[in-house]
């Protein structure tokens, strides 16, 4: 779920894609709540078997972090979520096509997680990429805002991670407020994840971005079971600005979705000093 809307391309018929590949796109996820490891598991000689995870790709997009993580772990069943139908379509051929037994995907948005897993079911929250928001005003659709972090909690297990990429610096900052604010503890950072970790599995969105020079920025955080949560409110500033370094002209990339920002506060800056 980045900033840049999936487009149709020429000669797709996206209905008979959808259709094609119906046998791994699962529309009603809240019949599986709770159920999803055996739900989902291929039958075995000795009757129906069980996955030994469940792990969630939110945000999807395409699937090849989803297909790939699937193909590297098949006792393990990931879930890919995503809003963009196009992305669903992808991400099923791809599925079908790779002849994985262990992987499915749900069209649905990021408030939806909590209708479609049970208590505890995700041993692993994989928000790869999410789209910024940088606007105050939009803060509310983030992945990592407070009131979603929060909601995160009730489907994840006790050792469950909630692992963060995103080539955006401020996003990454705003995030960790947020995990601080909902009572999860931070157990890995990085600010080169593809150096510190070249054998993750990567999306096509992160293959663009590094191409152009992007940092990947990478969070691990588990959630802590003795947090005081009762009157948790929002004390972080919202606005993505408020995240960007004091020296804008010293940035060597500007995250994407804030280039116009960064563009008209670095002109400012410039009038003022003249």
């Amino acid at each position: 779920m980045h900033g840049m809307h999936a487009r149709l391309p020429r000669h797709f018929v996206l209905e008979e894609r959808l259709e094609r590949y119906a046998d791994v796109i699962e529309l009603e996820p809240a019949c599986l709540a709770g159920h999803w490891a055996e739900a989902c598991a291929p039958l075995t000689p000795t009757g129906l078997g069980s996955f030994d995870e469940v792990r969630l790709d939110l945000g999807c997009g395409k699937g090849a972090f989803l297909v790939e993580s699937a193909r590297r772990e098949p006792h393990v069943l990931f879930v890919g979520m995503d809003a963009e139908p196009l992305c669903i379509a992808y991400t099923a051929q791809h599925i079908v096509e790779a002849g994985l037994s262990n992987a499915i995907v749900v069209p649905a948005k990021g408030s939806n997680v909590c209708n479609a897993f049970g208590a505890g079911e995700l041993s692993r929250l994989h928000l790869n990429f999410p789209t910024p928001y940088p606007r105050k005003r939009e803060a509310s659709h983030r992945l990592v805002i407070l009131e979603r972090l929060l909601e995160y909690r009730a489907v994840l297990s006790a050792n469950a991670t909630l692992r963060l990429r995103t080539d955006s610096q401020p996003l990454r900052d705003f995030t960790l407020t947020q995990l601080d604010l909902a009572g999860y503890n931070v157990v890995w950072t990085s600010d080169d994840e593809r150096r510190d970790r070249p054998n993750e599995p990567s999306s096509e969105y992160e293959q663009r971005l590094t191409a152009q020079g992007a940092p990947v920025y990478g969070i691990w955080a588990t959630p802590n079971p003795n947090a005081a949560l009762g009157s948790v409110r929002q004390t972080a500033s919202l606005s993505l600005v408020d995240y960007l370094p004091t020296d804008l002209n010293a940035m060597t990339y500007v995250p994407h979705g804030m280039q116009g920002t960064v563009l008209n506060l670095r002109n400012r800056a410039s009038k003022r000093a003249e």
